[in-house]
């Protein structure tokens, strides 16, 4: 009888995307490196480079789940385990998370996903001892997760309680529930076109927004898109494509953008017919934004620097617009980054606003009498947007409020405050897929130098 032969684990398919994942998530959970930072550029997991396409995406996905639903993962592993999650192997636990993620959510048949967490486990050497572990917990998901979560009935579950708590002060029970709820949502892809939104939305299978962002669930890599190569769009969630639109006509107008990195806000402004320069501290962003402004066949100043300490290129340069996209907590973005919800701390909140009001000091001292200010944050929090302009405003006489109107925005008065800002919510614009529906969390204000 010819000797059995057994496969090599990298020969067993879609366990190096596992194995990749388990790497992620550990990045993430227990040496706080940010998914972008893993994900691209110099920093990147080395695997991804051999790892093909779909396995690329199945890894993507399959993080952004666990992310998005750590808390009830927690709920239901720690219930299907008698001592909790082993602490002294963080392969277990990856293995568990992934394993189950998969039985709970995704497209994957159980056996398959119980046999590659164990697959997992065996090839670490301090957690292969849980191989047994992981096998008989996962095989209990499979008959007794589901109905774990439905005993619940928790949406708030995958919220840090820190974060809910203070979204219920703000917002209210009933909206922090929505605002949980969308973010749980894997959210679809939303471009800005650089014109004929229509016909881009049929060519890329998916549907014009009332604000004009096409949004389409098309998956796979981006640059693959019809119309990326060529430059007729760029990627933009639709609260994102906002803030920029708030200034009229731009055309002939000077207008400085404050952070202004990956640049999609600084392409809407040229587009509009305004003279740009771009600042962004960041060399590495700089690039990035130039890469994308030669595929888009735009141009714009750009300058590196921090922008709280620019002086407009030391000539005293004052300018018609300027645009703050100011550093903040970015809790409005958790629904396309849930790294942020598990990476972030209440101190992180109160560590930026020092920034953002330098910042705004610095936009007012840069911007002409009867020149418009458009300060904007992706944050949920109130003291990195509301509380923010009151402060402007009650401490210098020269800027007024200029409110939003409805018209501006498609429309849609429930993403407008009492003030007449912008304040965008997850469970913004409702549909009936809610992969289709959401948007970021954004706020912004108009205010005008007198």
């Amino acid at each position: 009888m010819p000797p059995q032969r057994f496969a090599l684990p990298s020969e067993v398919p879609g366990l190096a995307a596992r194995r990749i994942a388990a790497d992620i998530l550990d990045g993430v959970l227990h040496k706080r490196r940010t998914l972008d930072d893993q994900l691209e550029g110099a920093g990147a997991h080395p695997g991804l480079k051999t790892l093909a396409d779909r396995d690329r995406a199945l890894m993507r996905r399959l993080v952004a789940t666990i992310l998005r639903r750590l808390g009830t993962l927690g709920h239901v592993l720690s219930r299907l385990l008698d001592r909790g999650i082993p602490t002294d192997a963080p392969r277990a636990q990856s293995a568990l998370l992934i394993g189950a993620a998969q039985i709970l959510w995704m497209d994957v048949p159980d056996h398959a996903a119980v046999d590659l967490s164990v697959r997992l486990v065996q090839s670490d050497r301090r957690a292969a001892k849980y191989a047994g572990l992981v096998n008989a917990v996962l095989r209990r998901c499979a008959r007794e997760g589901q109905p774990l979560i439905d005993e619940v009935k928790s949406e708030t579950l995958d919220v840090p309680p820190w974060l809910l708590a203070r979204w219920i002060a703000h917002y209210g029970e009933t909206v922090a529930r929505e605002i949980a709820l969308a973010i749980a949502c894997e959210p679809s892809l939303d471009i800005t076109v650089k014109s004929d939104a229509g016909q881009w939305a049929s060519r890329l299978h998916g549907e014009t927004l009332p604000t004009g962002t096409v949004r389409t669930l098309l998956q796979g890599p981006v640059t693959m898109l019809p119309g990326f190569a060529e430059g007729q769009w760029w990627v933009q969630d639709a609260a994102a494509a906002l803030p920029a639109r708030l200034f009229g006509d731009l055309t002939g107008k000077t207008v400085a953008d404050l952070c202004a990195a990956p640049g999609g806000k600084t392409a809407q402004l040229v587009l509009a017919g305004a003279e740009v320069t771009a600042v962004d501290r960041s060399p590495g962003r700089m690039t990035r934004l130039r890469d994308n402004f030669a595929r888009l066949s735009l141009r714009a100043e750009s300058v590196v620097a921090d922008a709280a300490e620019w002086d407009g290129d030391k000539g005293g340069k004052t300018f018609d617009g300027i645009l703050v996209d100011a550093p903040c907590a970015s809790t409005g973005t958790i629904r396309r980054h849930p790294d942020v919800a598990w990476l972030r701390q209440e101190d992180d909140i109160m560590a930026m606003t020092g920034v953002q009001k330098r910042l705004l000091q610095k936009a007012v001292s840069l911007l002409k009498p009867g020149g418009t200010l458009v300060y904007c944050t992706c944050s949920l929090e109130p003291e990195e947007g509301e509380h923010q302009i009151a402060a402007l405003l009650a401490e210098d006489a020269t800027m007024r409020r200029a409110p939003i109107e409805a018209s501006e925005v498609a429309g849609l008065d429930e993403i407008l405050n009492g003030d007449g800002d912008l304040r965008t919510l997850p469970s913004h614009l409702p549909h009936a897929d809610p992969r289709l529906g959401g948007l970021d969390g954004f706020y912004a204000a108009r205010l005008v130098k007198s």
